[in-house]
């Protein structure tokens, strides 16, 4: 085992050890579970929706990395559910023998698939989408609110990967759906060290001008030195995103990290953490408004305005 995989194993376990409540404060979060397919069987996980004052603009699904779990998401959740954006903010299983897995330990790909299924199948009532919130909503007290068909992808760490096979998945298998996912935001992506899995994805969804964009960290252990970034760049596009010159690991997470996240893939800042949010906001309304070509002028505003990052291009 080398070095790197062997840090980033302790690192696992350690994460796996303890995990901390979020601290979102904004908008309605309830909490219940999405029954995912996983090989002969089924998984009951975890899932936190958030829900906006009013009928929601669009459903923004906001995926965790490895060995992290919904709680670690929950402010940057907040916030897009305080814009009014619904948010579906699962926990992925990270270790599991049959690798119905976020990360690719092996082969994860049915898996995925599985997920897939629940965007493809989101618009049927008893579909698994639609059936977890109505009961996390009835056992909150909350009216059901109706799952919108405009659709935004946003996954940090392993997330990222994960939210773009997804995607890609999607397109082949859910046409009708794929005509309503918006947009793809990936925060500091990392790409699993087995497989190509983000490769893949991407090299599917390019040809199709889906906006994918990035906020990347400085390359750095917790990001596997940036190899994620590199896989964004390689879309053909002139602009991908930003790397945060001052920018860690878990500045997706910002308020809602906690100290073994802190302690091993570092401590966001304040204003790092409101620039990821900002500029993920923004980027997410010029999806659906359908003002793409804002993107990159949206990130420069925010280099003008004295934050410290480098424009990404693409190849």
């Amino acid at each position: 085992m080398t070095l790197r995989r062997a840090v980033r194993t302790a690192v696992a376990a350690a994460l796996i050890a303890v995990t901390a409540a979020g601290t979102a404060t904004a908008g309605t979060q309830i909490s219940g579970s999405v029954d995912i397919r996983c090989a002969a069987g089924t998984l009951h996980q975890d899932a936190s929706w958030y829900l906006p004052d009013g009928k929601p603009t669009a459903m923004v699904w906001i995926q965790h990395g490895f060995a992290r779990s919904n709680a670690q998401i929950g402010a940057l959740a907040a916030s897009f559910a305080d814009a009014g954006y619904l948010v579906f903010a699962p926990s992925l299983p990270f270790m599991q023998l049959q690798g119905c897995t976020l990360q690719n330990l092996g082969d994860n790909n049915a898996f995925l698939h599985n997920v897939a299924e629940l965007f493809g199948t989101a618009t049927d009532p008893a579909g698994a989408l639609a059936a977890g919130l109505a009961a996390a909503a009835r056992r909150s007290g909350v009216p059901v609110p109706e799952l919108p068909s405009d659709l935004v992808f946003l996954g940090h760490s392993a997330g990222a990967e994960a939210v773009t096979f997804v995607a890609d998945r999607i397109r082949s298998t859910h046409p009708e759906t794929f005509t309503g996912l918006r947009g793809v935001i990936l925060l500091d992506p990392v790409k699993s060290f087995i497989g190509d899995n983000i490769a893949r994805a991407l090299t599917g969804l390019d040809p199709t001008g889906l906006p994918i964009l990035t906020i990347s960290a400085a390359p750095a252990l917790c990001n596997s030195f940036g190899i994620g970034t590199t896989a964004v760049q390689s879309l053909r596009r002139p602009f991908v995103g930003i790397r945060l010159r001052g920018g860690v690991h878990t500045d997706a997470e910002g308020a809602s990290s906690d100290p073994l996240g802190t302690l091993f893939c570092g401590t966001p800042t304040a204003a790092n953490a409101a620039t990821l949010s900002t500029l993920a906001l923004g980027w997410t309304g010029d999806f659906l408004s359908g003002a793409t070509g804002s993107t990159e002028p949206r990130a420069r505003a925010l280099l003008t305005g004295g934050v410290a990052a480098d424009l990404l291009p693409g190849s």
